[in-house]
């Protein structure tokens, strides 16, 4: 049927625009030839299509604008038949007799135009005149597009200020009571649309009703052209007329429309002067127009309007628009007790960033606004519906955009009670934008408070909420996040130690509640943090007054066991001993040998109990073993007992090149450069020989298992070694033990079963060029080198 109803309106259609054009050609024929009865009788006729009652809007629209084309035309003719000598008066009257009352009105308008053009009649006389007639049609699309026509035609004859057509001084009321008369009856025959035909109908006719919105409205862009329409003029008539006729329509439509209208087409600055109007006004508007969207807009006009300039905020104050934009949103959630939460919070979002722009100053006001939202939300519990969560996340990210400083947002007390009512997934959505504003304005948060508050409001990327599952979350994302979260860790600073470490118990308790995934992220930047505040704090062992309260290296290094130990249960052995074997170091440098030793031995323990797989070991053994060389604060014995426990864990390693190379490593244990006392040549030649005999071993076994000796690599950097603390003066090396370690390479290379290793035999001759370098060095350095054979 539909289908059918189309097909119809097509034929309609065409037979309409057919008539037209017909009756067109004819009213052509007789203007070229001045024939102005027929030209008369032939445009009221083609204007008399206009009378049909079956076409859409849109298709009425199509018909409208051919004879609006030949109107011009006619109008043209006109002109020229009063230059002629033709009373324009005598034709006003006589196109009055067309017979039907349509294409005479089209008609009057047309001749009323030139009439007005002539000047032999004040042009407000003649607009009452057409403006009064018009009412003759009843028929809403009929009337609307008649009374668009007329509002077409005069729009540049209306007596304004500076117009040709200005009269006395009374004429600016007389060009707006036009234009207000005009609009308040073509509103009137739009709303009437709504009530005229069958109730299954209704959502048809609303799409016909907003096809033809805009000829209303120009009315209303027209009255913001008018010159002589000042503040004065638009607050005392203008603006009451017209929202008078917006509430008396009572139609949802036409409310939501017109209002949204006002704000668009007058200027800002009379918004701002007429606010407690144009406010007072939307309580009263049908429960059912979108008032938030129409808010939101004026108050986004008014947000661009202060953001323009400086000089015009004076003018908000004056007004006290905060307070009056703060009561009628108030009296509009109130008056719609069934307005959607997103309705809601919408407005409060669109006030936040009025408030915002306008009074950045007043944190007290934004506060209000985030209390009042909060108080909607009240008993609401999270929010499902996706757009106003979104509107939330609007609502939250205002102030963060407005003052790109996470410490000042803080000062709002209502903002985490806002993040309440958002589920996890948008919780932490927010507490990435959070971080970001930290990171991107690097903002210095240097209070135990303001961390412990800021980790409130981030809680949905620190701890899970409303017991989220892990296997729900991206991989990627998670990782992200809590990278996020370590990096805002370092970025907290104080100079205070007291201060500082108020600060890493306060991060310590938030974080411990991560749950084991998180940990191995958050822990290692509170180490770290801790362990920069031990640096702050190294000196004398306690505070020289003696205050019970007051913060020492040991107290940290107390807190930093406990926080490391954490990374048990998840399990993270390795992780673990890296961050014991830091703390060890850092104790070193704080002369705490009872603490260096304490650490060592968590590192040990984890190293014997956790740690399985072989590549892990081989990690962890070169990592103990290079911070233990590095040691300086053991006393003998504790250095003998951990010395020994290193180098045995390197003999048991389950490959032997991996013993090999870690027993040598340990030969650097004997031997610190700077350290007169931690020089012993016999353990250090006691370990290379050891290392000699695990590489001859391995040799050994990969020539029963593979039937070759495999590559002589190991003997190389043994021989490096060699080379090495033989430099340094190590007396227990000397040159006869390089040469038997060179001619057994050698002949290692020239057995036959031994397999080719282009690298091996590189690292070899490499090995004794340098040897050869330095035997012509000359000198010292010659004379030692000299008795070596390569």
């Amino acid at each position: 049927m539909m289908v059918d109803g189309v097909e119809d309106e097509e034929k309609w259609l065409a037979a309409g625009i057919a008539g037209l054009q017909q009756n067109a050609f004819y009213m052509h024929r007789a203007l070229d030839s001045n024939n102005l009865r027929d030209a008369l009788k032939y445009s009221a006729q083609m204007l008399s299509e206009l009378r049909t009652s079956k076409l859409s809007p849109q298709k009425y629209y199509q018909l409208y604008m051919r004879a609006f084309d030949e109107l011009r035309k006619l109008e043209m003719f006109f002109k020229e038949e009063t230059r002629r000598g033709c009373s324009i008066i005598d034709l006003y009257e006589l196109v009055q007799h067309a017979g039907n009352i349509l294409p005479r009105l089209y008609l009057l308008c047309t001749v009323g135009s030139v009439y007005i053009k002539s000047k032999e009649a004040p042009a407000k006389d003649v607009l009452k005149d057409l403006v009064e007639m018009c009412r003759g049609i009843q028929h809403p699309v009929r009337g609307l597009f008649l009374r668009s026509y007329l509002s077409q035609i005069s729009r540049d004859k209306l007596p304004d200020i500076g117009s040709e057509y200005e009269g006395d001084a009374d004429t600016v009321n007389d060009a707006m009571e036009f234009v207000l008369q005009n609009f308040t009856e073509m509103n009137k025959l739009w709303v009437r649309m709504q009530h005229q035909g069958p109730a299954r109908e209704k959502d048809k006719r609303e799409k016909e009703r907003s096809e033809l919105r805009d000829l209303v409205g120009k009315n209303l862009h027209v009255l913001s052209q008018i010159e002589g329409v000042d503040l004065d003029m638009y607050k005392e008539t203008v603006l009451p007329r017209v929202l008078e006729q917006v509430v008396n329509c009572k139609d949802e439509i036409a409310q939501c429309y017109l209002m949204d209208c006002i704000i668009q087409v007058f200027p800002d600055e009379y918004h701002l002067q007429t606010l407690e109007i144009l406010l007072g006004a939307f309580p009263q508007l049908q429960p059912s127009v979108d008032i938030k969207t129409v808010l939101s807009r004026l108050m986004e006009r008014l947000s661009n309007y202060a953001a323009s300039s400086t000089e015009v905020l004076p003018e908000f104050l004056q007004v006290e628009a905060f307070s009056k934009l703060n009561n009628a949103i108030g009296k509009v959630i109130e008056a719609q007790a069934d307005m959607p939460i997103l309705g809601a919070v919408t407005l409060y979002s669109s006030l936040l960033t009025f408030t915002l722009h306008v009074h950045p100053d007043r944190l007290d006001y934004a506060d209000q606004v985030l209390g009042a939202c909060v108080k909607k939300l009240s008993g609401e519990g999270k929010l499902e519906d996706n757009r106003a969560t979104k509107q939330i996340v609007a609502l939250l990210s205002a102030p963060l955009d407005k003052y790109n400083d996470i410490v000042t947002v803080l000062k709002l007390s209502n903002y985490p009670s806002v993040m309440e009512y958002v589920d996890s997934e948008t919780n932490k959505v927010m507490a990435m934008v959070i971080i970001q504003s930290i990171m991107k304005n690097n903002t210095q948060i240097s209070t135990a408070d303001k961390v412990g508050a800021l980790f409130e409001l981030i809680k949905g990327l620190i701890r899970d909420l409303d017991g989220a599952a892990h296997d729900q979350v991206d991989e990627d994302d998670f990782k992200e996040e809590q990278n996020s979260v370590a990096r805002l860790i370092q970025m907290l600073q104080n100079d205070d130690t007291e201060e500082m470490f108020k600060i890493i118990c306060t991060v310590r308790k938030h974080i411990l509640t991560g749950g084991p995934k998180r940990l191995p992220f958050t822990v290692p930047p509170l180490v770290f943090s801790s362990l920069k505040l031990v640096r702050q704090l190294q000196g004398p062992e306690e505070n020289p007054f003696g205050e019970e309260g007051s913060t020492t290296p040991k107290k940290v290094f107390q807190l930093l066991n406990q926080t490391i130990e954490t990374l048990y249960g998840v399990p993270a052995p390795e992780l673990a001993l890296r961050l014991y074997l830091q703390c060890a170091e850092a104790a070193n440098d704080s002369d705490l040998e009872p603490v260096a030793y304490e650490f060592f031995t968590q590192a040990y323990i984890l190293y014997e109990e956790e740690i399985s797989d072989s590549r892990a070991q081989v990690t962890a053994i070169h990592l103990i073993i290079g911070t233990l060389q590095r040691m300086h604060v053991f006393g003998v014995e504790n250095r003998d007992t951990l010395t020994h426990k290193a180098t045995g864990y390197s003999a048991k390693l389950l490959k032997k090149p991996d013993q090999c190379r870690a027993v040598y490593a340990c030969s650097h244990l004997f031997w610190v450069d700077d350290q007169d006392n931690m020089k012993d040549g016999e353990r250090v030649l006691l370990c290379l020989k050891r290392a000699l005999r695990i590489a001859n071993a391995a040799q050994q076994m990969s020539n029963a298992t593979r039937g070759s000796t495999g590559s002589v690599t190991l003997f190389v950097e043994i021989l490096n070694k060699y080379l090495y603390f033989f430099e340094k003066g190590n007396t227990q090396i000397n040159a006869a033990a390089i040469q038997s370690l060179i001619e057994l390479i050698t002949a290692e290379m020239q057995s036959e079963s031994n397999s080719p290793d282009p690298a091996a035999d590189a690292f070899f001759a490499s090995t004794l060029r340098y040897i050869q370098f330095q035997k012509q060095k000359g000198g010292a350095v010659g004379e030692k080198y000299e008795p070596i054979k390569v």
